[in-house]
């Protein structure tokens, strides 16, 4: 067979986001899209800061010897500079352009950070839900995933954490705001797992580093904000992509830090540096590198997802779903009304809703709703919701 088993299994696996998106667009062909609504798939529907338009036009107009060349594998040394800068004053420790790469996004930091960590058996320690590819991340380095629930509010539960914590973890992955909770960790519980990871690797005579996914960073809603990893444990790396407070999730754009005061910071750099080229991305793409370096202070309209946000929240309070209120991110995670969230969410598409399983983020019992769509189709979707949830009641 030309396939590997892995990748046959991988495949069975993978992504329910992406089978749902597929289902939306064969509902759209049969009933047509105004009728769909797709809640399905992540994908910024706002455009880009008008900045960005401005930006783009005059460096992609200019005529640089050397412009378009070969450039340091961590990125041009001036764009580095340009983002530790914002870095710096997100976590309140002041860190260098040395101590960071430009990556092709979020994903592609998370690959290099993990190629760089992990010998073959080692464990990440994964908090559910969460976005399904880490699993296949971990897996890409010989690395073993090691799931860890939550609490009944999404946020971290440290006797789980405690319990799972061994001589073979090798790191730990929190997303805050989360993907496809919404939650946010507040500093207090990072310091508690900062505290918790160091008495860990006391214990086990190893090093445990603490890897922040925050895509979501600058999504954030009116009374909330996102704590300092770097604040709450040394041996911390941060990671980050501009798909979403910039809307370009196409141009795979992103970035990495780790902490200032690392064990083996400059080693790990040097690794760094190079799993950014033998994985295959060899640099950040030289075009985005540029303009984003001029936008770091830029984000689109988030009050335009929080009014989304409060509309969703308000139908599907009236039609009796139980959910967290998203603090952040672009997602609401309802409880299903019924244990099996893959049927619910076959009810919610015979209503013509498409939703993703929890399942899929590691979560069973739960579904996700992506409110990164237009007004007008979260409104259209409200008789759909009430419908299906007498449905799975009746």
């Amino acid at each position: 067979m030309a396939v590997s088993e892995k990748m046959r299994q991988f495949a069975e696996k993978s992504s329910w986001i992406r089978k749902m998106f597929e289902e939306g667009a064969k509902l759209k062909a049969k009933h047509g899209a105004d009728n769909v609504f797709d809640f399905s798939l992540g994908n910024p529907d706002l455009p880009p800061p008008p900045e960005f338009d401005e930006i783009l036009q005059r460096i992609a107009g200019e005529n640089i010897p050397g412009g378009h060349a070969y450039m340091p594998n961590g990125g041009y040394p001036w764009v580095r500079e340009a983002v530790a800068v914002r870095i710096s004053s997100e976590q309140g420790v002041a860190v260098s352009g040395a101590e960071m790469l430009m990556t092709c996004g979020a994903a592609g930091a998370l690959n290099v950070v993990l190629k760089t960590l992990l010998d073959p058996g080692e464990e990440v320690i994964l908090l559910s839900p969460y976005f399904v590819e880490y699993n296949f991340y971990v897996d890409n380095h010989g690395g073993i995933s090691r799931v860890v629930t939550t609490d009944d509010q999404f946020n971290l539960d440290f006797n789980a954490i405690e319990a799972a914590l061994n001589e073979k973890t090798k790191a730990i992955i929190v997303n805050s705001p989360n993907n496809p909770t919404g939650q946010i960790y507040p500093q207090k519980d990072l310091d508690t797992l900062g505290r918790l990871l160091e008495e860990a690797g006391n214990r086990f005579g190893t090093t445990i580093y603490l890897i922040a996914d925050e895509p979501y960073r600058k999504i954030v809603f009116k009374g909330n904000t996102v704590p300092s990893i770097f604040q709450a444990y040394t041996n911390s790396i941060v990671l980050s992509s501009y798909s979403k407070d910039l809307s370009l999730p196409g141009e795979r754009i992103g970035y990495l830090a780790v902490h200032p005061q690392i064990l083996e910071k400059q080693p790990l750099l040097n690794a760094m540096t190079l799993a950014n080229r033998i994985l295959g991305f060899v640099n950040a793409p030289a075009l985005m590198q540029k303009v984003v370096a001029e936008l770091q202070d830029v984000t689109i309209d988030c009050t335009i997802y929080e009014k989304r946000r409060d509309i969703f929240c308000d139908i599907l309070e009236k039609a009796g779903y139980d959910f967290l209120h998203p603090k952040g991110a672009l997602y609401l995670f309802p409880r299903s009304p019924i244990a099996d969230d893959v049927a619910f969410c076959a009810i919610l598409q015979e209503n013509m809703i498409l939703a993703v399983p929890g399942r899929g983020f590691g979560a069973p019992g739960y579904f996700r709703l992506a409110f990164c769509t237009e007004t007008k189709v979260i409104e259209g979707s409200a008789p759909g919701f009430a419908k299906a949830i007498a449905q799975a009641r009746a």
